[in-house]
């Protein structure tokens, strides 16, 4: 009786595992690798400010001490 349980697992467990590849082989083919752009959309343009964080050791040291 067990086996039974066993076997069935197992095809479950192939059933799901084969439907998960199917889905990213089909995710992968449909991506069009030529037509990806190059540039993140967040990035600056050129020119254009950034803020940042300056996390330089004597920096924190002195916030720290403050």
């Amino acid at each position: 009786m067990h086996s039974i349980y066993v076997l069935l697992y197992f095809i479950a467990f192939a059933v799901i595992a084969g439907g998960a590849f199917a889905l990213m082989w089909q995710n992968l083919r449909t991506l069009e690798w030529d037509k990806m752009p190059k540039k993140h959309p967040e990035a600056p343009e050129p020119g254009e400010e950034v803020m940042y964080v300056d996390l330089e050791k004597e920096k924190l040291e002195d916030l720290f001490n403050k």
